[in-house]
């Protein structure tokens, strides 16, 4: 018996490993607080006294839609997760959360490395320059599956000599020679507005594949049974919404008097219109 709030649903998945790509995963080791401890701070209350539960949904959700995130810093999670190189140096320019790396100084990685499937080996987008574009033809995929696993392979059996020498390496020379495809670890421990954030930006339909994977269980699967009432409100107030200017509410608002505006008459670039156009749609 416990005296600290908890949610029965992370409960059940506490220490569960979420299966990530080929070799990763995310396990939820702790937490702190749940859709209580929002509701909590907002109100600057103690316990629940005799609030309906309808009451805390509609309070956290008003939160969410007006932006006022201090509440949902009161509750924190710890996360285990292995994950690719490369993905973890785009997750950590999220910096706002406390990391302890496995460290490849003191052990030796495992020979494990990630591989695009076939579905996701894409040329390089031709309107954008740091995304995907067309997935490529299996043929020409396959190669480059086989490339990625041959220099993979290659460098980890390099790694291996160096270290198995007499005198070998030191580890924190040897790990120089491994790709980015390789796997790491790390504890990660944040709080659930930053958490959110970075959901809402990794979890995007416009983010690298390998880490919207990740994002997308820590919203759907983690956040979701964590904090149902704060999922709930963030789906439909981030996740499911858009922001528009001053200038394309403008044009919204002369459509639905009936007015006929084109894009030259409503100030937005050719980006911005088309933006617009896309969400009316």
């Amino acid at each position: 018996m416990t005296k600290r709030a908890i949610s029965d649903s992370i409960e059940t998945i506490l220490e569960k490993p979420f299966p990530v790509l080929d070799h990763g995963f995310i396990r939820v080791v702790d937490y702190m607080g749940n859709d209580d401890a929002i509701v909590q701070a907002a109100r600057v209350s103690y316990g629940k006294g005799t609030k309906k539960v309808s009451e805390d949904r509609g309070l956290i959700r008003y939160l969410m839609k007006h932006s006022h995130t201090t509440p949902f810093e009161m509750c924190e999670i710890k996360l285990h997760i292995k994950l690719p190189i490369f993905v973890a140096r785009q997750w950590i320019r999220h910096r706002t959360a406390n990391v302890n790396e496995y460290s490849a100084r003191y052990s030796v990685l495992d020979k494990e490395f990630y591989i695009p499937d076939i579905n996701h080996m894409c040329a390089q987008s031709v309107v954008n320059n740091q995304g995907r574009g067309d997935v490529l033809p299996e043929n020409q995929a396959q190669q480059m599956m086989d490339l990625f696993k041959r220099d993979a392979t290659q460098c980890y059996d390099t790694y291996e000599h160096m270290l198995s020498q007499d005198p070998g390496v030191a580890r924190e020379l040897a790990r120089m020679n491994l790709p980015l495809n390789f796997y790491t670890q790390w504890y990660w421990k944040i709080d659930l507005h930053n958490l959110l954030h970075f959901c809402a930006l990794r979890a995007d339909s416009h983010a690298q594949y390998e880490i919207r994977v990740y994002a997308d269980i820590l919203l759907h699967e983690i956040i979701k049974n964590w904090v149902p009432f704060a999922y709930e409100a963030f789906c439909d107030y981030k996740m499911g919404s858009y922001s528009l200017s001053k200038k394309s509410i403008d044009v919204v608002k002369a459509w639905i008097k009936g007015d006929n505006i084109s894009q030259d008459d409503s100030g937005l670039s050719k980006r911005e219109w088309e933006e617009l156009t896309n969400i009316l749609r």
